[in-house]
């Protein structure tokens, strides 16, 4: 694709374009995180319990999972712009069910067609960005575009929590709506056309694959100890899955151009990142699931004291950006992922044994350094995966990183839903359920740990600045003969 087609935005406009994106980016991140603290009030309204909604949650990052590899195919086929116009209508409608949903069925069904929105959000505003924005003046762009990332989650739970306790929770997707309309008027007016790119061909065998071996897998899990549903439905529904994973291992053999290419992981430290995230988020994606049914259920607070405590994880997540480069140039890669998944794995640890009579404010403590060492690992695993990457695999490599963390995550809730489920026999979910839970998710978390410690001392060090001028020359010398340039992105 040659970039010099689009239009580069002289000095007053460069400022809005990102303003403009991160208008849009701040309702899906605050979306995110606005929903934890309200399940107990959306269960009891929708005549559910509040494990049942793991679907709620699956079924949003399913269709992450799903969409996100076409988005960049869909903006080419019919221009970013437009794409990312009609990704938030979709998003607003989906808020706009959501609210209304007076069934499970409903509210899991509105979720999922809102995450179709969300899948195409936060691609094509980096899209956008790139070719919108002169290269000397992108560092600046993305700063804009990221903050969103940072601040929404911090007010997502005592924003969630202040409305559902003192409103309703129907609001929480409500106010959606101003917000996106606001950020479409700015889109219209501010953002620049951008001509569809050249056409390319669209792997729709592996979509379709991908597709069923994602919602298969992650909802059989789900549906296995739901006891409405006959056992059979889950055994069928993950068995459709698992023979798609198997077909589309087949497929990627007869075709150039798959849509995630596996043949990716060959490249060591891009495999041992993958792996090792994907079960270090099993854990982590499970706690805005688990700890605030916790709270709410096992200590008796009010939705609106479940935000106040757990967002204090988010905001321990904003002081990392002041040191994480500092910490990797230190220790490097290898050592600050490892110590960064004990410290995260004991912390989810120490959480199945607080009690109500636990202080508060040690509670808070927890979380503020958990949340420090989650956005340092997070920090540290994306760059060390991009590392030795060629530059002719960056794409495959960034598709494959990006769908790795909705899946995680929805495998994470439906684990910890299902260890609830089987933990309470049936019967009404009490502290040492969701303790066990903790134990579970905590326990998966630490084998992320294993990838890591098989990668040589020196791994990434081209990019974290780690060891001496001479091992660095010699990793340098190494990414070359890989095919890398040596110039992978600082974080």
């Amino acid at each position: 694709m040659d970039l010099r087609s689009f239009p580069i935005l002289p000095g007053p406009l460069k400022r809005i374009v990102p303003i403009t994106l991160a208008v849009a980016l701040f309702m899906e991140n605050m979306d995110a995180t606005v929903i934890a603290t309200s399940l107990p009030a959306i269960a009891a309204d929708i005549g559910t319990s509040p494990v049942a909604l793991k679907l709620a949650f699956t079924a949003y990052f399913v269709a992450l999972a799903i969409f996100i590899p076409v988005s960049s195919w869909v903006a080419d086929r019919y221009g970013a712009k437009r794409v990312f116009c009609f990704a938030i209508i979709v998003f607003l409608l989906g808020s706009v069910a959501c609210a209304f949903a007076g069934s499970l069925t409903e509210f899991v069904l509105a979720r999922f067609f809102k995450g179709m929105g969300g899948a195409m959000m936060t691609p094509l505003a980096r899209l956008i960005l790139f070719r919108s924005v002169p290269r000397s003046d992108l560092i600046g762009a993305m700063t804009w575009l990221t903050v969103p990332a940072l601040v929404a989650p911090t007010l997502g739970p005592p924003v969630g929590g202040f409305i559902t306790t003192f409103v309703s929770w129907h609001w929480i997707f409500l106010i959606n709506v101003p917000i996106g309309l606001a950020g479409l008027g700015l889109i219209v007016k501010c953002l620049p056309e951008l001509e569809p790119g050249p056409p390319r061909r669209l792997d729709v065998t592996g979509f379709v694959l991908l597709g069923l071996a994602f919602s298969g897998v992650i909802f059989g899990l789900s549906l296995v100890s739901l006891p409405v549903l006959p056992v059979w439905v889950a055994i069928v529904t993950g068995g459709t899955g698992i023979a798609a994973i198997i077909l589309y291992g087949f497929h990627v053999r007869r075709t150039d151009e798959p849509l995630l290419d596996p043949r990716i992981f060959r490249e060591p430290a891009f495999r041992a990142t993958i792996f090792g995230t994907a079960l270090f988020l099993i854990g982590v994606g499970a706690m805005p699931f688990l700890l605030p049914l916790m709270l709410q259920l096992g200590f008796g607070m009010t939705p609106f004291e479940t935000g106040l405590v757990t967002f204090m994880g988010a905001f321990g997540a904003m002081l990392t950006k002041f040191f994480t480069r500092q910490l990797y140039a230190g220790i490097g890669f290898r050592n600050a992922l490892m110590g960064a998944t004990i410290l995260s794995t004991l912390g989810m640890g120490v959480l199945g044994f607080v009690t109500p009579q636990t202080s508060t404010a040690l509670i808070v403590v927890l979380l503020f350094v958990t949340g420090l060492v989650r956005s340092a690992y997070f920090t540290g695993q994306h760059a060390l995966g991009l590392s030795q990457i060629a530059e002719d695999e960056a794409g495959q490599a960034t598709a494959i990183s990006t769908v790795t963390r909705p899946v995680a995550t929805a495998l994470g809730v439906a684990l910890a839903g299902f260890v609830l489920e089987v933990s309470a026999h049936g019967d009404a979910l009490s502290l040492g359920d969701f303790h066990v839970a903790f134990f579970v998710v905590s326990g998966v978390s630490a084998l992320a740990v294993v990838p890591f410690i098989l990668l040589p001392k020196d791994a990434g060090s081209v990019v974290s600045g780690h060891l001496s001028s001479r091992s660095r020359e010699e990793a340098l010398k190494r990414s070359r003969e890989r095919g890398n340039d040596g110039q992978s992105p600082r974080f």
